[in-house]
């Protein structure tokens, strides 16, 4: 790479500016949904893998509508795409409200279902539109820049989730030997208290809601130098398959997913490794924040270093040291463990950028298609939590139920991760060894 080469171009610099904004805005409705696996486990007194259908509904969405997003976004413009990402996720927000007042599960998570159509059409289209703001020498690394707003907007969730749903939670409440007030209640007095905790874990989302629709207003009167759509004349199955012959893209797409899965593992499952600690939800939040912490500044140091180090050798150095951690989450008794879980986001700051950079780099225009499968990976993040779910549901619905290897099931259930970094790592050796690539 030229080291002179610009990240990004002065005259790019606005629309850069408009589209990483948006990587905010998804980082926020991912991260206050976490926690909801955990809230919505207690208010409706379901069991963990019913619970971890939170995140099949979320992560599913992206599977269904990356896809469609590609097409659209070829047919029309990156413009066009991102407003009606926008349009969608407002709408998802705010169906939050009906939601609540249905008292069912289900709605909810049609709800989450509909917003993540229009997340799923912001990151089909944001993330190509990023790397092709600039020379492509700097494609990875610019990508790595606008993805460190991510996780600003991620502690902006989990900020509205502490202080503005777990803190309020009626059902989340305990005595002074430690046993939940809220099992103990009445039918008709745990009815009421459902009521207000629902009410509780809406509010948030219909006022996101309402932001997201002033977002689009925004964008919308903005004018954004791109080019317009084009036509589908050689037609979606040839272009997929040409792409699908490129074994960097197609490894990539699986290392796409396993990573996801083992993102969303580490910050969903951080609440209920933390409550077999003596530590409730909302005093987990600062773990989960400080998770979120270190994965920012990961993020920064990561784009600094991809200026100087081949990306695929950095990926595997930290795919490694994420094995390590996890490691430790599984097998170090008390706190130790804790801050192993907290310290794996560091390592996965740089994955997710540079595993999407380096299958879409050379792929010129088919790069709109190419996203739209690195985009429909993320689905890793819906089945991998619901598979550690069963292992937490193994012996009970409770986290220690069982002993596996020496270590509570919680714990246990980390070696889930564990094998979805081993599979980056091996993506990360191909690239350095097989593809030789050269970013």
């Amino acid at each position: 790479m030229n080291k002179k080469d610009p990240v990004v171009p002065k005259d790019l610099l606005v629309p850069f500016i408009l589209i990483t904004s948006l990587f905010a805005l998804w980082g926020f409705a991912n991260d206050i949904t976490n926690p909801m696996v955990s809230a919505f486990k207690k208010v409706l007194e379901l069991n963990n893998t019913q619970a971890s259908w939170v995140q099949m509904a979320f992560y599913g969405g992206y599977f269904t509508m990356a896809l469609p997003a590609a097409i659209f976004a070829k047919r029309y413009s990156y413009k066009k795409g991102i407003l009606l990402g926008l349009a969608l996720y407002a709408m998802g927000a705010l169906l939050f409200y009906p939601a609540a007042a249905f008292e069912q599960f289900g709605f909810f998570l049609v709800a989450l279902y509909i917003l993540t159509f229009g997340l799923a059409f912001l990151e089909t289209t944001a993330n190509p539109f990023i790397l092709s703001m600039g020379p492509d020498s700097t494609a990875t690394q610019r990508l790595n820049l606008a993805q460190a707003f991510n996780p600003i907007g991620a502690l902006a969730g989990l900020y509205a989730a502490q202080n503005f749903i777990l803190g309020s939670l009626q059902s989340d409440d305990v005595d002074e030997a430690g046993n939940s007030v809220y099992d103990a209640l009445s039918e008709a007095a745990k009815a009421t208290v459902r009521s207000a905790d629902l009410l509780v874990i809406r509010n948030p989302y219909v006022v996101l809601g309402l932001v997201v629709i002033g977002i689009l207003i925004l964008i919308a009167v903005v004018k954004m130098p791109e080019k317009e759509g084009e036509s589908l004349s050689e037609g979606v199955w040839q272009t997929i398959r040409r792409i699908f012959k490129n074994p960097k893209f197609r490894d990539g797409v699986l290392a796409q997913m396993f990573y996801v899965g083992a993102q969303i593992m580490c910050w969903t499952y951080i609440y209920q490794y933390a409550e077999t600690l003596n530590i409730d939800n909302r005093s987990a939040v600062p773990y989960a924040m400080a998770a979120l912490g270190i994965f920012l500044v990961g993020r920064w140091i990561c784009t600094f270093l991809l200026r100087y180090l081949n990306a695929g050798r950095l990926l595997l150095y930290f795919a490694v040291l994420a094995m390590l951690f996890t490691l430790g989450a599984i097998f170090l008794p008390g706190m130790s463990g804790l801050y192993s879980l907290v310290m794996i986001s560091f390592c996965m700051s740089l994955m997710f950028p540079t595993i999407y950079g380096i299958a879409l780099e050379g792929m010129g225009d088919d790069a709109k298609f190419g996203a739209a499968f690195l985009v429909m990976a993320i689905v890793g993040g819906a089945i991998m939590p619901l598979a550690q779910g069963v292992i937490l549901d193994l012996g009970g619905s409770g986290y220690t139920d069982v002993q596996i290897l020496g270590v509570p099931e919680v714990n246990f259930s980390f070696v889930l991760p564990l094998i979805c970094f081993l599979m980056v790592a091996l993506f990360a050796y191909r690239v350095m060894n097989v593809y030789q690539d050269k970013t």
